[in-house]
């Protein structure tokens, strides 16, 4: 069964908060959703493998850590998932950034898949797939699906809010991938919503509505 790891750093929920509130702006929001990926960001690679490098420091030389040759690469679900990119850029600056686009049927709540780039070797890259909402999971999922068919191995989900519903389904048809949230809400509601959630993420990041 995969790990869920919810981050409850007070600065993580204190800037939740600020998203939630239905009078922050898409600037505000945008900044805030950034922020709160940069400070995830550490806990998504906290496990990563260190190696022992020889330096010189100002004063004498030295045995540091650095991080080994592990590549990374982060994969946002189009289009919310773009909003935590530059967070996470900011962590590490060397990941490879690939795109999935999926939108939800309005009537079905189901996903449709209408774009993939992935980097060459992302079978080679520990993969971080970043949506701010993981509702019904749809979208997660096949995202998640679309990755192991192209042979990726070593893939983590970073949300920003999940639904138990959403966060069930992934954990039954991807018990091999973590899921990494800033907070769990209530449910989600007849229009599949995330209760109480903060609305339409993608709508909010880019003032579209």
């Amino acid at each position: 069964m995969s790990q869920l790891h919810v981050i409850d750093h007070p600065m993580i929920q204190h800037k939740l908060t600020i998203m939630r509130d239905k009078r922050t702006g898409s600037k505000d929001f945008r900044e805030l959703l950034k922020e709160i990926a940069l400070l995830m960001g550490y806990e998504v690679t906290r496990d990563l493998p260190l190696v022992d490098v020889k330096i010189e420091t100002p004063i004498c030389p030295m045995v540091a850590k650095k991080v080994a040759g592990r590549k990374l690469a982060i994969v946002p679900i189009l289009r919310a998932g773009m909003g935590m990119v530059d967070g996470l850029q900011t962590l590490v600056p060397v990941a490879k950034v690939g795109h999935i686009g999926l939108y939800r049927n309005e009537e079905t709540h189901n996903p449709v898949v209408y774009y993939c780039k992935l980097p060459e070797d992302i079978q080679d890259r520990l993969v971080i797939v970043t949506d701010p909402m993981l509702a019904t999971g749809g979208s997660a999922c096949d995202a998640l699906q679309m990755l192991k068919e192209k042979g990726c191995a070593n893939i983590r989900l970073m949300c920003l809010v999940g639904a138990p519903e959403g966060i069930a389904r992934v954990q039954r048809e991807h018990p091999d991938v973590d899921i990494y949230l800033a907070a769990v809400d209530e449910r989600l509601n007849d229009t599949a919503y995330i209760v109480p959630g903060l609305g339409d993420a993608g709508d909010r990041i880019f003032g579209t509505k």
